[in-house]
């Protein structure tokens, strides 16, 4: 991993988003993109401060989806942070596959309502380009001349981590010689949170915004909706070396697995994303005691939390309380298909600079969820070896294990 960028509620770029992280600042406030009076969840983190004409043209921003914004400003940030520049002699062979859960709905909703009140021959010829998720990894094609393997992974808050997976095999089968992966969404929509009040997964502590995502927490009540996007650029050591690229450290393995359960709650007993945990360890030849950290999934649920502690319990056993455990969710909030792609660069950024960032909220801990999950702020720990897990609905599961660089 040779690149690394982030746009996040508690920051616009990778660095901001960090420090942030870091001093325990949550990202959840009252919702601004619409009227959430009559809505049970009125609260969820929003980015702020983000201008897309830093990054492109006013037409070309006024063509794309919030989330597609999202991608190629953090696309552009990636390479520009990586020193990467994509020759045309090169530009087959560097790839794109980002994770995105939702795609457009922004753009859904806001052309649905033009349809119904001015009928169809209102409907722009960009309506559909904008919203399929699939553009978002195209569009970033477009603006870095990228013209190898080019596609977005659908698969609820597993996309992300999916997406990482799929880039590091096509590394490993010598399909190409650079992968920008990670994942973007934005999806904080009247249609969205209505949507997720009424299955009762969002959180309603609409008085304490800050306080309100509350991993592994006994009175946790629900996920906070939140947006922007987390991006990798992953390449072979022996060009990262050749070029003398900054090494941020190495992905080692992956795995991925189906609960085969239910259609939005996990198995109770974690057995799903157990398997996906055990895979990428397999696949990396990484013994369970050699795992310092894992960044949790974490979302703020009764259900997921659970069987999240239950899950690295049947992997780890008695070595599981000693690993620290973190939750970037109680900060930052759920990005959905973003999610795992934030919390990848985070767990990397974890390795490289040997801190973990605590899992703040945490005052009363839930009597099933009794591991070490950073209560107390920000730790320094030099880690080995992390984890991150990303779960999603359909129970989908997708772990991804990374690895310190020494040289």
């Amino acid at each position: 991993m040779t690149g690394v960028s982030a746009i996040t509620p508690i920051g616009g770029d990778l660095e901001t988003s960090w420090a942030n992280l870091l001093d325990g600042k949550s990202g959840i406030a009252p919702i601004t993109r619409f009227d959430s009076g009559e809505y049970a969840t009125k609260i969820a983190g929003e980015v702020k401060g983000f201008h897309a004409e830093d990054f492109m043209t006013r037409k070309q921003a006024q063509r794309m989806d919030r989330f597609n914004q999202y991608a190629v400003a953090g696309a552009l940030m990636l390479l520009e942070q990586a020193g990467y520049e994509i020759t045309k002699e090169m530009e087959e062979e560097v790839g794109i596959v980002l994770g995105c859960g939702l795609g457009g709905l922004e753009t859904i909703e806001e052309f649905h309502t033009r349809l119904m009140n001015k009928g169809p021959g209102r409907i722009s010829p960009f309506y559909i380009p904008k919203l399929i998720s699939n553009i978002a990894a195209g569009q970033i094609a477009i603006f870095t001349r990228a013209k190898g393997p080019n596609m977005v992974t659908t698969s609820a808050c597993a996309s992300g981590v999916h997406s990482i997976g799929y880039a590091f095999s096509d590394l490993k089968l010598n399909r190409v010689r650079a992968m920008i992966c990670g994942g973007v969404e934005s999806t904080i929509t009247p249609m969205a949170v209505s949507g997720f009040n009424a299955m009762k997964a969002l959180s309603t502590r609409n008085d304490e915004p800050e306080r309100a995502s509350r991993p592994f927490d006994r009175d946790r009540d629900g996920f906070l909706i939140s947006e922007g996007g987390g991006m990798l650029l992953l390449e072979t050591l022996d060009q990262a070396l050749e070029r003398g690229a900054t090494i941020y450290g190495e992905v080692c393995g992956f795995g991925a697995s189906a609960d085969a359960h239910h259609m939005t709650a996990p198995d109770e007993s974690g057995q799903g994303m157990a398997t996906a945990m055990r895979a990428a360890l397999k696949e990396a030849e990484v013994s369970p005691a050699d795992v310092d950290h894992i960044n949790a999934h974490g979302t703020s649920t009764p259900m997921n939390d659970m069987a999240e502690t239950r899950a690295i319990k049947n992997v780890f056993g008695d070595h599981a309380y000693s690993m620290s455990v973190t939750a970037n969710k109680s900060m930052i909030g759920h990005m959905l298909g973003a999610a795992g792609g934030v919390e990848s660069v985070f767990s990397v950024k974890t390795l490289y600079e040997g801190k973990v960032p605590g899992t703040i909220n945490l005052e009363h801990s839930d009597p099933e969820c009794d591991l070490d999950y950073v209560a107390q702020g920000t730790r320094e720990q030099q880690c080995e070896y992390a984890l991150c897990n990303s779960f999603g609905f359909g129970g989908t599961n997708a772990c991804i294990l990374f690895k310190r660089y020494q040289g």
